[in-house]
């Protein structure tokens, strides 16, 4: 029988032992098998399965790349198939093969999670090589994916964070006071899902009307050749009531929650997967007064057992309560709602192309002929509280 070297298999594809798993970590066994199939019979010379993984960053025609996992083994095709006088194999018609392998993945701390982003990829992969003889290789692969477990219980992932900052407000180069944000998490590691607890205080003594808000930013680090691409997404927001001149506001248990993310990416020198929960006023006319507090997100959740997080939570409240002030009067506020028409805008919130706030302002409508009565003033003391002294005995 006169063969032709020219003929392809009809089937030849890898696929692993489990397809329903999603993902591996480190020091998982990954197995599987490589299936072959002729239509009219073919010869092969060898039959090669490679494993693969790197970090890989490209832009503008320049391209840097970091490798994880490399692997390597060669199926005994004699096992199966009947060598010729040429160290080919017959690969028979309507017959069909199954070619096994399996490795096990490097240990922890030696693998990171896939990824992929917009400058660069953490790609794995398994490919099946077939030889033939005097013709062009065929491929096949097939990707998996891995991610690296995080646990968010670890004690420095526990600790809280918190940071302070201020900002003095000009117009036209005249000091028009300041603006200040304090803020405060009870940790630092959260997971998809959970809650992220703001306590916060903003003060505002310019003229203007100030708006806190907070949101939960994604930062992708590229870097080629000691070069780095920072690329910031705001994935998820929360916002405050408006803060007028004079005057603060308490964030007390305001609260964000996590949505789907990629966990933060640790161990890859070329590519960072970094979160922050930003804390921001946005003052009109000036720029944003912004304050960042760390965030890592993980893949195994808060488990509250063995940790600080409940006592300091409580002492954080306890500590902000301690800041609260007695009520402005009324003049104060009457003062700086005075306005010189009977509609004036007090605000045009726009935050440029990260928000998504609505066109249009707050307006606030003031009556011609004068303001209305005052509330009553502000006491510590119950006038309706009845002297005991004075109390007649009720027999």
């Amino acid at each position: 029988m006169v063969l032709s070297s020219a003929n392809k298999p009809r089937v030849f594809r890898l696929l692993f032992s489990d397809p329903s798993r999603t993902f591996y970590c480190s020091g998982d066994k990954l197995s599987g098998f490589v299936q072959l199939e002729a239509g009219p019979p073919c010869r092969l010379t060898s039959l090669r399965v490679t494993a693969a993984g790197c970090a890989r960053v490209e832009n503008r025609g320049r391209s840097q790349e970091v490798e994880y996992l490399k692997y390597e083994e060669d199926i005994r095709l004699e096992e199966f198939l009947n060598p010729d006088s040429d160290g080919c194999f017959l690969l028979p018609a309507g017959k069909s093969f199954s070619f096994q392998f399996g490795f096990e993945l490097p240990p922890p701390g030696r693998l990171v999670s896939s990824f992929k982003g917009k400058f660069g990829s953490v790609r794995y992969y398994v490919r099946a090589e077939l030889q033939r003889p005097s013709q062009q290789a065929l491929q096949c692969e097939q990707e998996f994916e891995v991610e690296e477990p995080l646990d968010v219980n670890q004690p420095d992932l526990l600790a809280p964070a918190a940071a302070s900052k201020q900002k003095k407000v000009t117009c036209m180069f005249i000091p028009d006071g300041q603006v200040s944000i304090s803020a405060r998490i009870d940790r630092k590691g959260f997971c998809e899902g959970e809650e992220i607890n703001i306590n916060a205080k903003f003060e505002n003594t310019c003229s203007r009307i100030v708006v806190p808000k907070a949101a939960i930013i994604a930062k992708h680090s590229y870097s080629i050749n000691n070069q780095t691409k920072v690329m910031r997404q705001k994935l998820t927001a929360v916002r405050g009531n408006p803060i007028i001149s004079g005057m603060c506001d308490m964030w007390q248990g305001r609260t964000i929650r996590v949505p789907k993310l990629r966990p933060t990416l640790l161990g890859c020198d070329i590519i960072k997967v970094d979160y922050a929960l930003m804390i921001y006023l946005h003052i009109p006319g000036s720029e944003k007064l912004i304050l960042e507090l760390p965030l890592v997100i993980g893949t195994i959740p808060f488990s509250g057992v063995g940790s600080r997080t409940s006592s300091m939570s409580s002492q954080a409240s306890s500590s902000w309560a301690s800041i609260r002030s007695a009520p402005p009067s009324y003049s104060n506020i009457a003062r700086d709602l005075k306005v010189d028409g009977p509609r004036t805008p007090l605000l045009h919130d726009y935050d440029g192309a990260e928000d998504d706030d609505e066109d249009g302002g707050l307006f606030m409508t003031i009556s011609a002929a004068g303001y209305p009565p005052p509330p009553p003033a502000y006491s510590e003391v119950d006038k309706d509280a009845v002297d005991p002294r004075q109390a007649v005995p009720v027999f």
